[in-house]
């Protein structure tokens, strides 16, 4: 195994850092020259609020269980399951969340609190 020094593990985070805003700031500079989004582009753009919210959400509610039951019956499971389906149906990220949180804090607490 590799010792890091202090000097090589700052100059890695700095790199990766100014790589970073590179990329975020050229998309800025990019678009800040461009008169118009191409269609397609466009297009392309309205996923990336879905696909975010999927990739933040997805790794919390799936948990590898050594049983079925544990991981189907799980309170996250059955709470992005609701959410999934509201927007399905509504195709509204805000009734989605609030419907899954609702959903969620009511399979945790609704027992609790009814008895």
């Amino acid at each position: 195994m590799t010792a890091w020094s202090h000097a090589s593990v700052w100059a890695a985070v700095a790199v990766i850092g100014v790589c970073t805003y590179a990329i975020r700031f050229s998309f800025i500079y990019l678009f800040g020259r461009i008169d118009t989004v191409p269609p397609r582009l466009r297009r392309v753009l309205r996923y990336v609020p879905a696909a975010v919210l999927a990739a933040l959400v997805v790794p919390s509610v799936v948990t590898i269980e050594p049983t079925v039951s544990g991981t189907l019956l799980d309170d996250r499971v059955l709470a992005g399951a609701v959410a999934a389906a509201v927007a399905w149906r509504t195709e509204n990220v805000l009734y989605t969340i609030v419907v899954g949180m609702g959903t969620l804090w009511a399979i945790r607490f609704g027992p609790a609190l009814l008895g």
